[in-house]
């Protein structure tokens, strides 16, 4: 384990998770490239900790979130290895109480929180990057609400975090046809605060943090306060009613089905059950 040092003592990082504060900037990068940074309840846990202290951190002036190699996360693992490994994955439902706490952590965040998506964003991963307050995507980068393709409900917040920004008819085009949204059309829909070249990403992606940067701290907070008050009025809700779905869902032969059929490649055939 690694640490940065900061006023309450340490931030906390794992090898799948690092933490860094650099000149008023925390960066917190999912760092699992190989499966397009999936997410295990460790890493949750770990982001939400480092979350929650910088906001008692008055040297934290803004968040930046981002993943390691070509995608910002695909969600939460269903690989072989994940399930190869409950243990140190945790159990699903570890992973959804994780992953709420995390939602919960950005949104409640003083300062601004940016997500810098530079690929695939999906499942889960699309909560967490929606629940920033800033979305920086490269061209390359794509959405994804993947959960009824594997028997599964939306989670970590999302149906309430993608209604408020795209209106129900697309937030329901999202979740009920699992489709894959492209930058520039997620840029069109509202869905992205703004959309890069991929040689230009960096460069645009550290103007904006700059920008927050150097504003002032104490009427950013209050205009984030505002906006999320009257637009994430349904955001407690929809956790609960997702993580009671989706408990239910994660026992049914239908998610059995979906994760095997994913594991193997081929299509999914559900029975309902």
């Amino acid at each position: 384990m690694t640490t940065t040092d900061t006023f309450t003592g340490s931030y906390p990082a794992i090898d799948d998770l690092t933490v860094a504060l650099d000149d008023g900037v925390l960066t917190v990068t999912l760092n699992r490239p190989e499966s397009l940074n999936s997410l295990t309840a460790p890493m949750l846990a770990t982001f939400a900790e480092a979350l929650e202290r910088a906001a008692e951190d008055p040297r934290v002036r803004v968040v930046r979130i981002g993943g390691a190699g070509r995608g910002f996360s695909s969600g939460a693992g269903i690989s072989e290895e994940d399930h190869a490994n409950p243990g140190a994955a945790g159990t699903p439902a570890d992973v959804l109480d994780a992953a709420n706490r995390c939602i919960r952590a950005i949104v409640n965040l003083p300062q601004p929180a940016v997500a810098v998506v530079q690929g695939a964003a999906a499942g889960v991963g699309v909560s967490l990057a929606l629940a920033c307050d800033v979305v920086l995507a490269s061209e390359k980068a794509f959405f994804m609400l993947a959960f009824t393709k594997i028997g599964l409900m939306p989670d970590g917040g999302a149906s309430a975090l993608i209604a408020a920004a795209v209106g129900r008819i697309r937030a329901m085009r999202m979740a009920l046809l699992a489709e894959r949204i492209s930058a520039t059309e997620a840029y069109d829909w509202g869905l992205v605060s703004a959309v890069f070249p991929a040689e230009e990403f960096a460069a645009g992606t550290d103007a904006v943090i700059g920008t927050l940067k150097s504003g002032p701290a104490v009427a950013l907070r209050k205009t984030k306060d505002a906006i999320n008050a009257a637009t994430l009025t349904e955001l407690e809700g929809a956790l609960e009613r997702e993580k009671a779905g989706q408990l239910v869902l994660l026992e049914s032969n239908d998610f059995r089905e979906g994760t095997k059929a994913f594991q193997q490649r081929r299509p999914a055939t559900f029975t309902d059950s």
